[in-house]
């Protein structure tokens, strides 16, 4: 029989004592909430009422059209903004990270800053953008000859959703490019002058050396920006409310108006549970494709 010396017990109490308010937080607030979401999903459960209805609430959801349109858009916007959240950062990170480190600061500060903003200020901003009467984005637009009237970018069906994205994306890159531009930073000088000696053009040092070593980084920005852009709502609730006519709403912004503004406590958490259930299993997919090259 192995004996632990008291010390050992000692140091492992201590340590587990450490880790109480986080393990305790983590606890009530995200495990628990989970299992109470799976359990109510399979009620009718409303201000007075809570009665079991098995998978009722998941038969209905796919009779929805409400919910099958928010389900539409949500993969819209993701797949709209998370390849452009990765190009965007790898091209302005390839162009800085050899600037002096003034210059790096300055940009790394430019792009991260809306990423430490509040949420509600920069949705003020843009929506003084987009107003189709005072909006700078109409007024340029038409004086230099690419519409010739104003258009409604968040109240016309045809661009809301695209509006919405164009959001998001100059708001989730400030992270990237800071993560790709230390990584780029990481990469051994020597590897490229021995490349670049060789007769490598820059398209092959970047497809042989530098790609391979942005992998790990790569695979942890898709993962954190898909699901970022999967729990969409502040923006939607704050920009277009889900409107017009449904053409910017997501199972996010749903389930927040199905529970606080209709009070169907049952069916919301059905809707939760399908939105995490996409997020596993495209995180699942993006770890099988990027994380098996990775070294992490």
């Amino acid at each position: 029989m192995i004996r632990i010396s008291p010390r050992l017990k000692r140091e492992t109490a201590v340590s587990y004592l450490f880790l109480l308010p986080a393990l305790s937080f983590f606890l009530i607030f995200v495990l628990f909430p989970i299992f109470r979401g799976i359990y109510v999903s399979f009620f009718d459960y409303g201000l007075r009422k809570f009665t079991f209805i098995g998978f009722g609430n998941y038969v209905r959801l796919f009779r929805d059209p409400i919910f099958l349109k928010s389900l539409a858009n949500t993969f819209m916007l993701v797949a709209g903004t998370v390849p452009l959240i990765l190009l965007f950062s790898i091209f302005v990170a390839a162009n800085i990270y050899t600037k002096k480190p003034a210059v790096r600061s300055f940009f790394r500060g430019v792009f991260y800053l809306p990423a430490v903003s509040s949420i509600v200020s920069i949705t003020v901003v843009w929506g003084w953008i987009y107003h189709p009467l005072y909006g700078i984005l109409n007024y340029v637009s038409e004086f230099v000859g690419i519409i010739k009237e104003p258009i409604a970018y968040l109240g016309d069906e045809r661009y809301a959703l695209a509006a919405v994205s164009a959001v998001l994306l100059t708001a989730s890159v400030g992270q990237p490019v800071v993560l790709y531009t230390a990584a780029l930073e990481n990469i051994p000088l020597s590897m490229i002058e021995a490349a670049e000696m060789d007769g490598a053009s820059d398209w092959q040092i970047f497809t042989f050396i530098k790609w391979p070593a942005l992998l790990p980084t790569t695979l942890y920005i898709l993962i954190i920006s898909t699901i970022n852009s999967f729990q969409c709502f502040s923006l939607i609730q704050l920009l277009t409310a889900g409107g017009p006519n449904f053409a910017t709403s997501t199972i996010m912004y749903l389930v927040y108006e199905r529970s606080f503004t209709l009070y169907q406590f049952g069916y919301s958490s059905a809707m939760g549970i399908i939105l995490g259930l996409c997020i596993a299993s495209i995180s699942i997919l993006q770890y099988a494709f990027l994380g098996r090259d990775t070294s992490c």
